[in-house]
């Protein structure tokens, strides 16, 4: 039997045989279908091996139940590669891990594993990671996401978490939500580029504001940014959104500042030119009485996202110089896209 340090190195590697008594209520469950599996440890005395079942599951879900996870720190230096074959074999592709303090290097082993799995979507949610992060392998040993959020995780090394974290993930991430975050001013230097990153969304960070965002921004780090969400971020004014977005020189396509309350300008603001390649602006619940002045000038086009029920109040290209925008919420059309430069 094999001691395991986390309960997702349980999953991968506990052998399928181990049965648990039928008339316990075990804390994990899967679909009819095998697809979808949630475990809540929530009990004094958690059955860590109900997880086996849940490694025929594609989307796999863990709570720890607020505990620590620290007794597992004696498997923490297993080496997944005996295991590669098996953890190769499994299904999962979304898995999210919640309600737990973590050391670091406990967190680091379950990416190991991760590393020879085929998961793409990884979620961190309500969790404590402690302690120091293991030092950088060198070469990225973790998963080939394509899909990482974090809320409400707290980290001990602060801003620095994201760059260590980056470098236990292998390149070509291409969405990164960050919500609840406990410290987003990212130490730049430490921080490699994200080649692949089309979607960033620093949502529901209410404290972030408009210094906040130029700290997390850091330059030339996101090349291919096309998506920036700031639903929720404490964003202050259009202007200082625009400084932050010319400072770290991206060049996305759409920019959502919904559910801010912005003011028109900050006093003493000086011109800011807008991002070229900027397509959408959505301002719906910013709080705004009156169009700002200093807006793209977007180019006229065929009208995007006008169809689309998941996006309302939004400022996209639109055709015939007519621009949509929402203002606190309601949809106003303004003729004209170029007027408000």
């Amino acid at each position: 039997m094999v001691r395991v340090c986390v309960p997702y190195l349980l999953l991968l590697l506990l052998p399928p045989l181990l049965r648990v008594s039928a008339d316990t209520t075990e804390p994990c469950e899967l679909d009819d279908d095998d697809f979808r599996c949630v475990c809540n440890f929530t009990d004094p005395k958690p059955d860590w091996s109900s997880a086996v079942q849940c490694m025929v599951a594609v989307e796999v879900e863990i709570s720890a139940g607020g505990r620590s996870l620290e007794q597992f720190l004696k498997g923490a230096d297993t080496n997944p590669k005996q295991y590669a074959d098996t953890i190769k074999a499994l299904r999962v592709r979304r898995l999210k891990l919640g309600a737990a303090q973590v050391p670091a290097q406990l967190l680091v082993a379950v990416l190991r594993a991760l590393g020879y799995s085929r998961l793409k979507e990884l979620t961190l949610e309500d969790l404590e990671v402690t302690g120091p992060t293991p030092p950088t392998p060198l070469e990225a040993a973790g998963p080939a996401l394509t899909t990482l959020s974090l809320r409400n995780v707290s980290w001990t090394t602060g801003g620095a978490w994201l760059g260590e974290l980056q470098q236990w993930l292998k390149p070509g991430l291409r969405v990164l939500n960050i919500a609840q975050a406990h410290s987003l001013a990212f130490p730049c230097a430490g921080l490699s580029t994200f080649e692949a990153l089309t979607t960033l969304d620093l949502s529901d960070n209410p404290s972030l504001g408009d210094s906040g965002l130029m700290a997390a921004l850091c330059p030339n780090k996101f090349p291919a940014l096309q998506y920036l969400a700031l639903r929720n971020a404490g964003m202050e004014t259009p202007s200082g959104v625009c400084a932050a977005l010319a400072a770290a020189r991206v060049q996305p396509q759409s920019l959502d500042l919904s559910h801010n309350s912005l003011r028109v300008t900050a006093p003493g603001a000086t011109r800011c030119v807008w991002p070229s390649a900027l397509r959408s602006l959505n301002l719906s619940f910013a709080g705004l009485e009156q169009v700002p002045k200093g807006l793209p000038p977007l180019d006229p086009g065929a009208l995007q996202h006008q169809n689309d029920p998941m996006i309302s109040g939004v400022v996209p290209a639109c055709a015939r110089s007519a621009l949509t925008m929402g203002v606190s919420g309601a949809l106003a059309l303004l003729q004209g896209a170029r007027g408000f430069a």
